[in-house]
């Protein structure tokens, strides 16, 4: 019953990259030559987040589209850069194929059957990003009753999710920054301290002004961090900025009145890229840490033809009662 534990959210493509950099191939191989690092690293993540966060809730969430159409027809330039192909999908459209390295693409289905194997609910939407099913999940969190909610962890290396940090309904972002065995916890203090905005929705507001050129997002020329953190902090919200822009506020200097304006068209679309969904079409799931194996059979069958017997089992171990 929710109300007396703790809910685990993993960004998990951001965990098994992490993982893929972060353990040598030359240490990670199947039997049969198959790198499995990535594998291998995000299971042993998993164990140690088990072991010191002790959840009683968790749920890998997962990229069913990296670059929904919904942002890309909003801001065409949005991941565009990660693009490696256009193949047809249903319906006459096309899917974005992302470039991954060659040898962990093969790894991220064996992810996906272990996970399914040892009974860790792994939960996508079409069309959406793993951060939309983050967020959704954090909003069907904070709708339960006071008395039935559980405080909730997002592990993750993406700052894009700190914008769900919200102290009231006890959510905060686990930072893979310094590594899973050293995580930033990023509440709103640190949110405050780190980058000077009030607010989960304010971070978000800030980081529409400011763009990221790792996603493609241009922002507005000439206004970085703190300059959008600053703005944000005087007119309440992005709103409040763009309202301050169209009033030809005084507060604004005309340089920045300026490059608001010629950023119009921009900021039009930018929030309904930068902030996660909230009610993504994601499954109901039974998500309580589970305690045995879901299916033990296909378990060893993966254990011994990937070779992962020795973090299957520190993993099972850390789970066990």
């Amino acid at each position: 019953m929710a109300g007396d534990g703790r809910l685990l959210l993993l960004d998990t493509a951001s965990l098994y990259f992490r993982a893929y950099f972060g353990v040598p191939e030359s240490v990670g191989r199947a039997p049969d030559g198959s790198p499995v690092n990535a594998v291998r690293g995000l299971l042993d993540m998993i164990t140690r987040l088990v072991t010191d966060r002790h959840p009683t809730r968790l749920v890998a969430c997962w990229d069913d589209d990296w670059r929904p159409a919904f942002r890309v027809a909003a801001i065409p330039s949005y991941k565009a850069h990660r693009v490696v192909a256009e193949v047809p999908a249903p319906g006459g459209t096309t899917t974005s194929v992302e470039e991954v390295p060659d040898t962990l693409a093969p790894q991220v289905p064996v992810i996906a059957e272990v996970l399914a194997a040892l009974g860790i609910p792994r939960l996508g939407a079409p069309g959406f990003e793993a951060d939309d099913v983050i967020g959704t999940l954090v909003a069907r969190e904070a709708a339960r009753p006071a008395d039935e909610r559980d405080p909730v962890d997002v592990i993750t290396g993406d700052r894009d999710l700190f914008q769900l940090v919200d102290d009231d309904a006890r959510v905060r972002v686990l930072y893979t920054v310094k590594g899973i065995k050293d995580l930033e916890v990023v509440d709103l203090a640190r949110l405050q301290e780190r980058y000077d905005v009030p607010s989960g929705a304010a971070y978000a507001d800030m980081a529409a002004l400011r763009g990221d050129p790792s996603d493609g997002l241009p922002g507005v020329v000439g206004i970085g961090e703190k300059t959008a953190a600053s703005l944000i902090r005087r007119y309440g919200s992005l709103a409040g900025v763009l309202a301050a822009r169209d009033a030809g506020d005084k507060g604004l200097t005309p340089t920045q009145l300026r490059r608001l304006t010629e950023a119009a068209d921009y900021l039009d679309v930018a929030p309904t890229v930068v902030r996660v969904a909230a009610d993504a079409p994601v499954a109901a799931v039974d998500d309580r840490l589970p305690t045995t194996p879901a299916d033990p059979d296909a378990l060893v069958a993966l254990a011994e033809r990937w070779g992962l017997s020795s973090p299957i089992t520190r993993l099972v171990t850390a789970l066990t009662p």
